[in-house]
């Protein structure tokens, strides 16, 4: 106690519990404010991962499906992963190997931009598929 006053330090027990307990001399205040930026990189490093959603109808036409396929790649580049359903109204759940096509096909088209997560699965009026984007080299 009497070196770390010399030195206007404080003294830190690092393990209480050994004999003799251990101790350092440091500048504790310093040390969270190192601790504390340390955190907050290893944080900003760390990325969320966003999920994006795209919805179809069963009967959904060409020009609308590209206009979305566009707007899904654009997403997977940016590296969101993708939701990608179509909605079934009242009676069109009729069409359900309609919107398993639509699906499949929208899963070959981006092929090159992410891998299927899962595949097409009917939840409710929904059938839902997932699109992880690929990994940058």
């Amino acid at each position: 106690m009497q070196m770390a006053e010399q030195m206007e330090l404080d003294l830190v027990e690092i393990s209480p519990n050994a004999a003799p307990p251990v101790c350092k001399i440091m500048d504790y205040k310093k040390f969270l404010y190192e601790q504390k930026k340390r955190d907050k990189m290893l944080k900003a490093k760390s990325s969320q991962i966003t999920v994006k959603e795209i919805r179809f109808g069963p009967q959904t036409d060409e020009h609308d499906y590209e206009f979305k396929k566009k707007n899904a790649e654009k997403f997977l580049k940016e590296g969101s992963k993708l939701k990608a359903f179509v909605f079934f109204k009242g009676r069109s759940i009729i069409y359900k190997e309609q919107g398993q096509i639509l699906l499949l096909r929208l899963a070959q088209d981006l092929e090159e931009y992410g891998k299927v997560e899962s595949m097409p699965v009917l939840e409710g009026k929904r059938m839902i598929m997932f699109i992880a984007p690929k990994k940058k080299k």
